[in-house]
Formats: structure tokens, C-alpha cells, sequence
């Protein structure tokens, strides 16, 4: 209750917050993929999700499924029976996710999402000329959703015409909202295969998305953690090979 393990009998108070968590599911199903572990405590770890995996379901090859291999078992009396997500990223999506291994840990990062306390970072290429920096505002699901956005680089492209690096900041945290947003100004994320445009969908290439920053307070010691990790080289990789086909399809 309020972010601390508490006793059944305790009587409860007004605004009191209660949070339930089932310890009495089966084990997941240990997934042998080897994940890059970016940061790890007692507490909680953060990793770099690989795209093309969903970070939970009713499958096998699953993040939360590959967890128990990758992480250390935490020492702490209050330790999960195994370790959760506390978000979410789109299968297609990679990059910075918060993994609980203490209960107190799971509750405490839940309310930090909640109460809009942990400021992601992501950077997509997007289809497009985007210059400067901005705000979309733009409800989705009828729900209020605002994102900023800057952009990094710039490149000529012969498919696209442009291509722009951009990193994002979610302000809220609607379902595809970073996706949506790109999509309202005209500039859909590079292989988003539900936004983006009819016949410019990389095949086998995957979505140009990745989460590369996070900023949150530990939830035991309330230190300031700093979290972050390069454009993946894929989104690099794309911008200077298309500039390097436009020019060489546009010499004079």
C-alpha cells in the first residue's frame, strides 16, 4: 500500500493507493536469448530490448520469458519469485526497457509511470523533411498526447526524397503514440507497417524506432538515474546509404 508491502489487516485511509500483485503465477518458461544488460542492482535492471520481440504474452519467445537467464536473482527479502517489465515497448520497437526484481521496486516504478515521473527519450527515422524542433499535440484514442520533437540529421534519399533522424520525447504515454504523432505531420517512422505509407514499407528491415534515453529516481535509494544508449547503427547505416545512392544517381 502506498508504495510499501503491507499486512492484510492494516485499515485502510482516504487516497490511500493499493496495488495487487498475483506471486502465485507459474514461472515463465526460461527463453535462452542473450539480451544486453545496461544497468542491474538488487532492485530492478534496465536492458536493450531487441526488436521484433513482444515484451510479454501468451508465447514462448517473449522478453519477460528470457528475464530469469540474463538477470542475476536478487538478494533482498522482498524479492519477486522472478523479474517483470514494469512498461511497455511495441514488439517492432527496441531499446530501453525497466525490468522489478524487488516487489516494492515493481509498485513504486508503477507509480512513477503513473504520476509521469520517468522521461523517456526515443530516436526514429522518420519519412520526410523535418527541421527544428516542435510539439505535436494530438489526442489519441480520444485521449490527450503531446510529444516534442527535434531534429538530429538530415538526408537525401531516392525512395523517400528525405529521410530525417529525429529524437522524440513523450510527454504522455498513449498506445503508438510516438507512431501516430509522426504519421499526423506528414513524416511516418521508416518501416512502420500500420502508419505508415502504402508501398514505402521496408521489407524484413524492421520499424526505425528505438527508446535511447530514460531519467527516474531509484525506487529504494531516490537517487537520479541517467540512462542512455546510442542510435542504434541500423538507423545510421540507412541515412548514409540512401545519401550515398541519391548522390551517386544525381551526379551532374
Amino acid at each position: 500500500m502506498n508504495g510499501e508491502i503491507t499486512e492484510g489487516g492494516r485499515w485502510l485511509k482516504e487516497n490511500d493507493i493499493i496495488t495487487i500483485i498475483d506471486l502465485n503465477l507459474k514461472p515463465p518458461k526460461e527463453y535462452r536469448l542473450e539480451i544486453e544488460i545496461i544497468y542491474e542492482d538488487n532492485y530492478l535492471a534496465i536492458i536493450n530490448k531487441p526488436a521484433g520481440i513482444s515484451v510479454s504474452g501468451n508465447k514462448f519467445k517473449t522478453i519477460q520469458n528470457t528475464l530469469s537467464y540474463n538477470l542475476k536473482e536478487s538478494s533482498e527479502k522482498g524479492k519477486l519469485n522472478w523479474p517483470l517489465p514494469v512498461h511497455r515497448l511495441d514488439s517492432p520497437t527496441c531499446g530501453l526497457l525497466i525490468i522489478a526484481k524487488t516487489k516494492t521496486a515493481r509498485v513504486k516504478l508503477g507509480q512513477a509511470f503513473e504520476n509521469k515521473e520517468v522521461k523517456k527519450t526515443y530516436h526514429a527515422l522518420v519519412i520526410g523533411k523535418v527541421e527544428g524542433e516542435g510539439e505535436i499535440n494530438l489526442e489519441v484514442e480520444s485521449k490527450k498526447a503531446i510529444s516534442l520533437y527535434q531534429a538530429i540529421r538530415m538526408g537525401r534519399s531516392l525512395k523517400n526524397n528525405f529521410l530525417t533522424l529525429l529524437e522524440l520525447k513523450p510527454e504522455t504515454g498513449r498506445t503508438h503514440q510516438l507512431r501516430i504523432h509522426c504519421q499526423s505531420i506528414g513524416c511516418p517512422i521508416l518501416g512502420d507497417k500500420i502508419y505508415g505509407k502504402e508501398g514505402e514499407v521496408l521489407k524484413h528491415k524492421g520499424l526505425f524506432l528505438s527508446a535511447v534515453g530514460l531519467r527516474f529516481f531509484h525506487p529504494i535509494t531516490n537517487l537520479e538515474l541517467l540512462v542512455s544508449i546510442p542510435t542504434p547503427k541500423k538507423f545510421l547505416k540507412r541515412l548514409e546509404s540512401e545519401e550515398r545512392r541519391f548522390k551517386h544517381y544525381n551526379k551532374e
